[in-house]
């Protein structure tokens, strides 16, 4: 055995593989000792929020200003307002508008500004531009407003008695509140999704989800492919008929078609994270059983097998001492792949609708569904659905470099 695991660990495939995946295992077991939120909890009111830092605006404005005097702050604050995209489209307007397109330039920001000031008419019709682009032009000169001054903000607070605004004080250009010192500030790596929901802490759970899937879906189709197998390929004759009848016609039936309809027939309601991982099971033995078949037909005629049998020992012992462990590193290796399809499977299921319910607990597959049904990848918000790709990526990617590094060890014609 020790030599067996010294083989196995050095497989460099295996290692990089291993590794992988026992990162991502410690991620999502102690990412929730750090971060306690519920993961379908909606901390947000709108869909998809950016990753950043988020500050409370009204705490900062309680917090002791700092000044700092940053010679490229002004830059970045029109950068961020007005992209190259926006002065194209200003030229584009301007030159719409009649002005000669040799007098507007667009790297001069003060310039640009002037004449979009001077010449820009919210009411004006131009010919041949449509209504949505009128409407960006007029929400992109309400966030022009004010661009280039230098001046404050006044903070106000209403008067109760009088009914006016009387100036509690003012916020200058140059003031910066210290994060640590402003008392609600929260992190979100991976922003939130299309309900506002913290994006990394649903996909840690989602991820520890399909994970139990993948393993229970994984065990009960190795073990269902396993006994088969060995029952075929050992007993033989009718018993061997009858199973691998059964084995054929669920070849002939696509698995996908199968678990379309038995997922659908259990309904919403009743699809539980561990109902779909049995359904998945239930479905996927059968290349296991034909595989396992295949190597015990080709152990049964072996020396200490017959010896085995003119001992007298019954058929149970001799497959699980005799048989068995000649195959086990088989069985390891199919294992891995078996909870590998089953993360695969539900992650389809899920995008076709036909996953666990959404009102219990998220898996990958719903987090695609998710981000699918609300079109973050037409609107561009990456964070909703690039993440769990990656997860899913790196999970299958580990274990078939597990698989491939244990084929390298116990298959002797691909050893180096």
């Amino acid at each position: 055995m020790k030599h067996t695991l010294q083989q196995v660990f050095h497989s460099g495939k295996f290692v990089v593989g291993f590794s992988i995946f026992v990162a991502l295992l410690l991620i999502v077991f102690f990412y929730p000792l750090i971060i306690t939120g519920k993961p379908l909890t909606i901390i947000a009111q709108g869909s998809f929020f950016p990753p950043g830092i988020y500050v409370n605006v009204y705490d900062s404005i309680g917090s002791p200003p700092y000044t700092l005097m940053l010679d490229d702050a002004a830059a970045k604050r029109i950068a961020r307002k007005l992209s190259n995209d926006d002065r194209l489209a200003m030229k584009d307007w301007l030159v719409a508008d009649g002005i000669p397109e040799d007098q507007i330039d667009v790297t001069d920001t003060q310039k640009l500004l002037n004449q979009w000031e001077k010449d820009y008419d919210p009411q004006k019709n131009t010919e041949g531009m449509t209504f949505a682009r009128q409407r960006y032009y007029q929400r992109l000169n309400t966030s022009l407003a004010g661009l280039l001054s230098t001046e404050g903000k006044i903070i106000a607070e209403k008067n109760t008695n009088t009914g006016a605004l009387d100036e509690t004080g003012a916020v200058k250009q140059t003031d910066y509140a210290n994060v640590s010192q402003i008392p609600n500030v929260r992190v979100l790596p991976l922003g939130t999704d299309n309900f506002g929901r913290d994006m990394l802490t649903e996909l840690v759970k989602a991820t520890v989800v399909s994970l139990e899937i993948g393993f229970v879906a994984g065990i009960i189709a190795t073990l269902i492919g396993l006994t088969l197998g060995l029952l075929a390929g050992y007993v033989g004759g009718i018993v061997d008929d009858i199973i691998m009848f059964f084995t054929n016609l669920f070849i002939a039936i696509p698995t996908i078609v199968l678990l379309i309809l038995i997922s659908f027939s259990i309904g919403q309601e009743r699809r539980g994270a561990v109902t779909i991982a049995v359904v998945i099971g239930f479905t996927s033995w059968v290349w296991t059983a034909r595989a396992v078949r295949s190597q015990v037909l080709s152990l049964r005629n072996r020396d200490h097998v017959n010896l085995s049998k003119l001992s007298g020992h019954s058929i149970v012992h001799i497959i699980l001492n005799d048989i068995l462990p000649y195959i086990a590193s088989y069985v390891v290796m199919a294992l891995i792949l078996q909870i590998s399809s089953g993360i695969l499977t539900e992650a389809g299921l899920s995008i076709l609708g036909l996953g666990p319910r959404t009102t219990d607990v998220p898996t990958l597959g719903l987090m695609m569904n998710w981000a699918m049904i609300y079109q973050a990848h037409i609107l561009g918000k990456w964070w909703a659905y690039f993440p769990v790709l990656v997860t899913i990526a790196l999970i299958t990617f580990s274990m078939n470099l597990m698989n491939t590094g244990l084929d390298q060890v116990f298959n002797p014609a691909l050893r180096d």
